[in-house]
């Protein structure tokens, strides 16, 4: 008779290790991409404009240096474990002050662990960076399933709320009994879903995408200036904004075989997301004028993140597996939010989520404000109004 130890729950330490072969390879496909003709327009009504991507292709092919980003990432605590079926990867970067209150922490798309880096000082160790002790947390940054080093599903059914329960079951394996969460983009669909699961230890929320409104504003209010301005953001959005969500939602295979195959078109598409950030990541690589800490380094640590790991096509999934899901669940009301919420509105955002709109959607709102810089990628542009406004929206929860 012998016995089995089940080690899939492991937590396993992790190490970057990119093979130079795999650099040299990048820099020769750069190097032999077939480029279009010039837009026919002054801005990005066509997509990503000719000579944005020109300046990033030149800058990634003669002077950025992954072993940087690498070594960057190395020098933090990295891990991974198996919740329901996939590896996940995770940094979890524990605070010196031990009554630190746990928060679990989402990427978005085309977003990465990468876009939260600058955040993990300020939140971790706010005594060095003008807070007090007392609003420090334990980090934990998982990769979604099929981002960075997370593997992707090999089944359907791998929508923004099974990434919560994983998340949820995640935080317990770690031995956090107590904890809140917070998400932007896709990471705001998964706390999303894990305020209205409302599991076992997860005592609130904050988010800086209001989800819901991206699929219906109905209900939402509409009479003042600042509601009215926020439905036609959202209206421009639906309109010419869209393109990268339709497709990902409808067909992620098609576009992923190009996202794969060239790294010139996966930066492209990783580019033409939001007018807000398009612009000010345009303007580090044609006039070498970052905004905040999107500088082009920052930029393309995260682009070759996706090349490295192959998951152009994977990371796109995630949209169909969300549209799936909200088909499942149309004419159904999911459980109301019961735990308190915490929202900032950045003014760079897709829209601008007004209060009313916040308070709508989550009556237990207990933290609303607008912060003064920041955009989509708040937490990558400006960590440390970021980490600021974490502070303040879970300080009543500690």
């Amino acid at each position: 008779m012998s016995s089995t130890v089940d080690t899939t729950t492991d937590i396993r330490t992790f190490e970057v290790d990119v093979p130079d072969e795999q650099l040299d390879d990048l820099r020769r496909r750069i190097a032999a991409t077939r480029w279009p003709d010039k837009e026919l327009v002054t801005d990005r009504s066509q997509g990503v404009q000719l000579e944005a991507l020109e300046a990033l292709a030149r800058y990634w092919s003669t002077t950025y240096d992954w072993r940087e980003a690498e070594a960057k990432l190395n020098a933090l605590p990295q891990f991974t474990t198996e919740v329901d079926g996939v590896n996940v990867h995770f940094i979890h970067v524990r605070s010196l002050h031990e009554d630190a209150l746990p928060l679990v922490m989402t990427h978005g798309w085309p977003g990465s662990v990468i876009e939260l880096l600058e955040t993990i000082g300020p939140l971790t160790d706010p005594t060095s960076h003008g807070g007090d002790a007392g609003d420090a947390f334990h980090l934990v940054l998982p990769s979604l399933p099929g981002y960075g080093f997370s593997a992707a599903p090999r089944e359907l059914g791998w929508y923004t709320g099974r990434v919560a329960q994983a998340w949820a079951e995640l935080m317990q394996r770690l031995g956090y009994t107590r904890y809140v969460a917070q998400g932007g983009d896709q990471g705001a669909a998964v706390t999303d879903d894990l305020a209205h699961q409302a599991p076992d230890g997860l005592i609130g929320v904050h988010m800086n995408l209001l989800r819901s409104a991206l699929g219906s504003t109905d209900g939402l209010p509409q009479e003042s200036e600042e509601e009215r301005a926020a439905l036609e953001a959202v209206g421009t959005f639906r309109s010419s904004g869209f393109g990268y969500f339709l497709e990902q939602s409808t067909r992620p295979q098609t576009i992923g075989y190009s996202l794969l195959d060239s790294p010139v078109a996966l930066a492209a598409w990783m580019l033409d997301h939001d007018t807000d950030s398009y612009y000010k990541i345009a303007r580090a690589f044609v006039e070498g004028q970052p905004v905040g800490n999107l500088t082009r380094d920052q930029i393309l640590d995260n682009v070759t993140l996706y090349w490295l790991t192959a998951t152009g096509a994977s990371s796109a999934r995630s949209y169909w597996e969300g549209g799936q899901a909200a088909a499942r669940a149309a004419g159904k009301t999911p459980p109301p939010v019961s735990i308190p919420v915490g929202f900032t509105q950045f003014p760079g955002e897709i829209f601008r989520a007004p209060r009313s709109w916040a308070e709508a959607v989550y009556p237990t709102l207990v933290y609303f404000n607008k912060a003064e810089k920041g955009g989509h990628f708040a937490a990558w542009e400006e960590p440390e109004i970021f980490a600021t406004e974490l502070r303040a929206a879970f300080r009543s929860l500690r």
